[in-house]
């Protein structure tokens, strides 16, 4: 009897100890299991504006890092690192602009390989190349493709939490209608008004307000770092001391000589200016960034209207040289 009492024993602890590990094994599982589901979406975005959009579309379900960050810094002087390398190794999802703005990132991706990597180029999404104007993110049409196309990523990657993504979505669309309203309402008051600009940053963001540009052969000089011609000088020049145009718009993180000489004849000639920037600056959503450039061009137009500027009326569509 003691014998089977002693074997009884045996087995009811080893009943006891297979209960155990199977619940710590389930334990253990479920863990891993959630462990997976709160791992946040590496995200590396070529530019913080990108960035910022994706940050807004995923929420704290996605952990962004984006390349570009410095308003002070030239974006055409970038060089990538090897902590540029090592994230992209890790990223689930990459986000840059294309059409040869960011042609380092297509070249590290190539170096990069990643098999279940997602990468969205807005200049694929909007039918921009090179050669064309790369700044595509002051498109008003833009940014509503590029969110759609990050939202439909974040889901695929994500699916558990579908309904908070297409929510953030919807709340980023509506978000982007009093830029809408105020581009609108700019058009309506200065609509072939001639402005110039030292290189065409802020033009697909113009072209939408219906602004008259000038002197756009210098633009894409200073932007491909070419030399511009001396009659293109002169003329816009000319335009600055006659007060041709009504605003002179100018890249502030790309301060060569020329653009700040044509900056200096613009302040002499008291035609207002406005500074743009290719990068995001601190404290600033995309919309938030977009709205206050957009306060800041009124205000440079009403001023130009005010000083008397031998510009042509609103409506009137100017000869762009």
């Amino acid at each position: 009897m003691k014998n089977f009492g002693s074997m009884l024993n045996r087995a009811q602890r080893a009943l006891k100890l297979s209960k155990y590990l199977a619940v710590s094994a389930a334990v253990l599982a479920f863990g891993h299991v959630a462990m997976a589901a709160d791992a946040k979406i590496p995200v590396v975005a070529a530019e913080n504006f990108y960035g910022d959009v994706v940050q807004q579309l995923g929420g704290d379900r996605v952990d962004v890092t984006s390349i570009l960050s410095n308003p002070d810094q030239d974006p055409h002087l970038f060089e990538a690192s090897p902590k540029t390398a090592r994230a992209l190794q890790h990223a689930s999802l990459v986000v840059y602009n294309g059409a040869d703005y960011d042609p380092w990132m297509a070249k590290l991706l190539a170096a990069s390989k990643g098999s279940k990597r997602v990468t969205i180029v807005a200049a694929d999404l909007t039918g921009k190349k090179g050669g064309d104007n790369p700044h595509l993110w002051y498109d008003p049409a833009t940014m509503p493709k590029v969110a759609r196309a990050v939202s439909e990523a974040l889901v695929a990657a994500d699916p558990a939490h579908k309904s908070a993504y297409d929510a953030n979505l919807a709340k980023f669309l509506d978000s982007l209608k009093p830029v809408d309203a105020k581009v609108a309402d700019l058009h309506g008051r200065y609509a072939g008004v001639p402005v110039t600009a030292t290189e065409p940053v802020f033009g697909y963001m113009s072209d939408a307000v219906g602004l008259s540009m000038r002197n756009l052969r210098f633009q894409l000089a200073t932007m491909n770092d070419t030399e511009a011609s001396a009659a293109d000088i002169a003329a816009f020049e000319r335009d600055l001391r006659e007060k041709r145009v009504r605003v002179l718009i100018y890249n502030s993180q790309a301060t060569e000589a020329l653009t700040k000489r044509m900056l200096k004849l613009a302040q002499q000639s008291k035609v207002p200016t406005m500074s743009v920037t290719e990068t995001e600056p601190a404290g600033k959503t995309y919309q938030t960034w977009m709205l206050t450039q957009l306060d800041a061009l009124g205000t440079a137009l009403a001023a130009g209207d005010a000083n008397g500027a031998n510009a042509a009326a609103p409506g009137a569509k100017g000869k762009t040289p």
